[in-house]
């Protein structure tokens, strides 16, 4: 039987998603649960992706097999009975065998907060304190230019190898704060993300407010297909998965 999971995590305390040997993980800790679920035997879960370390979900989506037929929501209440409190299960589906949480991805939405403000130690692992005013107009106005399809190696991590760099961002987003004119959430919606793509537009974007660079100088660094004409890599601490879409 395959479950369809969405849950989400607070990363800070996390070597990123994906398991590995010998550090904290939240894949690592979710397959702990499943396996005293399972009798003891090992279930290895597939995501819609991986964040890296000190990067949170809202709702990351993942799939999984049992060999038995459980109740969803017993199934959900078990699951987090068990689970570390900053990783929490939010829903459970029965899918049928042929789904798959990363292959069957329609879209994706990512976003950034932003702390132009005082340094706020309270949440220094869930909002970048950059401290310091930005232009945000300029920020927004360059960020319409990454809209529609393009190849976006210069925004992804040098080492990666990728067959296809190119992918399509939907809509791009930057919403102030009413309440709170410091703070402020950049966001993504695409059909794809390559590795440290949203983090490294996010510090070209920062160059952009902080006036290093003009708006239209996106479109030169996009066509450069090259990883060091862009800028710096943002936190971590400010990335959130927020939604992935079938």
């Amino acid at each position: 039987m395959r479950y369809f999971m969405t849950f989400s995590y607070d990363g800070s305390k996390y070597n990123g998603y994906q398991k590995q040997p010998s550090v904290k993980t939240v894949q690592g800790e979710i397959e702990k649960v499943l396996r005293k679920i399972n009798s003891n035997k090992a279930i290895t879960i597939s995501a819609s992706g991986r964040t890296d370390a000190g990067v949170h979900a809202l709702n990351q989506k993942a799939h999984f097999d049992l060999n038995k037929d459980m109740d969803t929501n017993t199934l959900q209440n078990s699951i987090n009975k068990l689970l570390p409190n900053d990783i929490y299960v939010k829903s459970i589906e029965k899918v049928s065998d042929d789904f798959h949480a990363r292959y069957n991805v329609k879209a994706k939405e990512y976003i950034y907060k932003i702390n132009m403000g005082e340094y706020n130690p309270i949440e220094k692992d869930y909002v970048y304190q950059y401290n310091k005013k930005l232009d945000v107009a300029d920020m927004e106005r360059a960020m319409k230019y990454l809209e529609g399809t393009h190849d976006f190696k210069s925004f992804t991590k040098a080492e990666e190898k990728y067959e296809d760099t190119v992918r399509t961002i939907i809509q791009t987003n930057l919403i102030r704060n009413m309440k709170d004119p410091y703070h402020i959430t950049l966001s993504f919606f695409g059909t794809g993300f390559l590795r440290y793509m949203v983090r490294n537009i996010v510090g070209v974007l920062i160059e952009i407010g902080e006036g290093k660079r003009k708006s239209e100088d996106i479109i030169d660094i996009m066509d450069a297909k090259d990883r060091t004409v862009s800028g710096r890599t943002a936190n971590p601490e400010g990335l959130y998965l927020k939604d992935v879409f079938y």
